[in-house]
């Protein structure tokens, strides 16, 4: 079976970075997900698409992996661009340019 392993990146919701701190490993689907004629849900008859192993290195997943003969794809942390400090203060600065006030 094939499985990736990952670092998950931080949601949105959180300002921390619990959660993303594991690596993560999951088997890629093998049966695609057919919508519910009734509700409309998407559902799949793939069982292994439900487990969702974390480990706290890379190498203890990629050890995982290979003691239970899986094909696995690891796939790199995502950088992040360094964000520009933004200070209150500077809405108030004199010297701001602002088009339309009178």
């Amino acid at each position: 079976m094939q499985v990736r392993i990952y670092r998950p990146a931080k949601t949105a919701m959180q300002s921390g970075k619990a959660n993303a701190k594991a690596w993560v490993l999951e088997y890629e689907p093998t049966v695609p997900k057919k919508a519910d004629a009734l509700m409309g849900w998407l559902g799949s008859a793939d069982m292994a698409q439900q487990i969702r192993l974390k480990f706290d290195t890379q190498d203890d997943a990629v050890a995982y992996a290979k003691r239970k003969g899986l094909d696995f794809q690891v796939f790199g942390e995502a950088t992040k661009k360094p964000v520009a400090t933004k200070n209150y203060a500077d809405n108030f600065r004199f010297d701001k340019l602002e088009f339309g006030r009178f």
